[in-house]
């Protein structure tokens, strides 16, 4: 039982207690007159003239309590003030760093495209470099000496040997000065992501890298002996690529090069066990027709286009054997350990392979013009095939898949181009006719998995646009929105069938 002056707690959570001295009017008035001596005797204080003092009763310290609903009323004043101080913060946000205007589809689609001129520069400029390198001469310094006409006539009739003595005839060399340069591709991703996540150290993002290669059951020896084969691999590729760019044109050696995706395509269904599509198939078979009208665009006898048609589509089948073993071996791996894998292989192709460009050239298989080397040509080539090989692997982080393949194939225009211009060839006949094919059966291999989707959705957009815009699908399939009845030829409005 609670006594006379206390409350329960549940109607005042703070609980008073009533005083033993109620304060009257009077008293008030008295205490006015009175002045401050009795002020000490007052357990409760003198009241202001302003602001007299009520009498303190039950009802009086109940309502002078707060009341419950003062606390949520704070809550909610202050969620908008906070609220209201977020929007402040993200209008000043917007007029530091306005938001983009384009979506993310779009800055896909833009970056794509820089993506493919990139890939379509580099590799042109890459290619022809080491074709030009193979088609110009370069004589020795004579230093004022004269040579006679007989011993100039001995020379124009010399054998190949004497006469690629000024020539520049060293495709393996030429790979393997490419291939070192693919060391680069760890250190230039390190700095990239030192400049992108400033929160970690390189020591953290090296060791992030082996440690992934750790957890998928890699030791060292087998890492290194798996970086030894891609690396073999890799530098026959090359070196059938630029061994092709001697004897045949640039263009065919790019629109050859090309028709990997065919064969990427058959290995992974054939290993990878991929999702089959028909029209793919009938991609590779027009891809080898194109191949085969290259081969025989010479004739057959007397002509060394077929060794270079060969080479080239050896190249091609290499590169693809290169990626579908790299998913098959290394699985799927990241931005970092795939730039890791290339750098170790550069310098396995530097330590390793050296002694075989010296043999090389001291037996003679090779040429190397030693008074007048063509650093200019072969530094731009590696710089370019070094930007066409970061780009093309990890040109998809930015934007889609299609727009890093496409660049083998817009490749092929450009280098044509350049040969009307700089050579004067012209393409006709079966040479025209081959790459036309093999660009045709590049565009088919690009084709999505769903592709017979894609065209029926085309197909019955097209006849509904038709049917609109004819006035007929409309009227046919108009709902009256007062019933909710669709207008059809076969119902009537009750429903039954005419």
């Amino acid at each position: 039982m609670a006594r006379d002056g206390d409350l329960p707690t549940i109607f005042n959570p703070k609980r008073v207690r009533a005083p033993s001295v109620i304060i009257t009017s009077e008293e008030v008035v008295e205490s006015e007159r009175g002045g401050g001596d009795g002020d000490r005797d007052r357990p409760n204080g003198p009241p202001t003239p302003l602001s007299p003092r009520a009498p303190l009763t039950p009802q009086a310290s109940v309502c002078s309590a707060p009341p419950l609903t003062t606390q949520p009323s704070l809550q909610q004043a202050y969620s908008e003030s906070a609220t209201s101080s977020q929007d402040e913060e993200r209008q000043l946000r917007d007029k530091k760093c306005p938001r983009s205007c384009c979506s993310k589809f779009a800055k896909k689609i833009y970056y794509g495209i820089c993506v493919m001129l990139t890939l379509t520069a580099s590799w042109v400029t890459s290619t022809h470099c080491i074709k030009h390198m193979y088609l110009e001469e370069y004589p020795p310094h004579t230093h004022g000496l004269v040579y006679s006409t007989e011993s100039s006539h001995m020379v124009n009739n010399f054998t190949s040997r004497h006469h690629t003595h000024h020539l520049y005839n060293a495709p393996f060399f030429t790979a393997w000065f490419c291939t070192n340069w693919l060391i680069f591709f760890y250190p230039l991703y390190l700095i990239v992501m030192l400049i992108h996540n400033k929160c970690k150290s390189a020591n953290d993002i090296v060791f992030d890298a082996f440690s992934d290669f750790k957890e998928k059951g890699f030791t060292f020896a087998r890492f290194i002996s798996r970086c030894g084969l891609f690396c073999l691999l890799w530098v026959v590729t090359i070196y059938m690529y630029t061994y092709a760019l001697k004897i045949l044109l640039s263009t065919d050696v790019l629109a050859l090069f090309a028709t990997n995706v065919s064969c990427i395509y058959l290995l992974s269904w054939v290993i990878l066990h991929e999702q089959f599509v028909g029209v793919r198939i009938v991609a590779a078979i027009l891809c080898d027709t194109g191949i085969a009208l290259l081969a025989y665009m010479d004739g057959i006898t007397g002509s060394s286009t077929l060794g270079g048609v060969v080479l080239a589509a050896c190249a091609a089948a290499g590169f693809a054997i290169f990626k579908v073993l790299f998913r098959k071996v290394m699985g799927e791996v990241n931005s970092g350990q795939r730039a890791l894998f290339f750098s170790i292989l550069g310098i396995v192709n530097a330590s390793l392979l050296w002694p075989l460009c010296l043999a090389l050239y001291l037996t003679g298989s090779e040429m190397l013009p030693s008074h007048r080397m063509p650093w200019i040509y072969l530094l731009v080539a590696s710089i370019a095939l070094l930007i066409f090989h970061l780009v093309f692997q990890f040109g998809n982080i930015i934007t889609y898949n299609i727009f890093v393949s496409l660049a083998l194939i817009t490749a092929v225009p450009v280098s044509a181009a350049l040969d009307v211009v700089l050579y004067g060839v012209q393409f006709e006949g079966m040479n025209l006719a081959g790459l036309i094919l093999i660009g045709v059966g590049f565009f088919l291999v690009m084709f999505p998995d769903n592709w017979p989707d894609y065209i029926m959705r085309l197909l019955r957009w097209s006849r509904s646009r038709q049917r609109g815009n004819n006035g007929t699908g409309r009227n046919r399939d108009a709902m009256d929105y007062r019933t909710g009845y669709i207008r059809s030829h076969l119902r009537s409005p009750s429903g039954r069938v005419r």
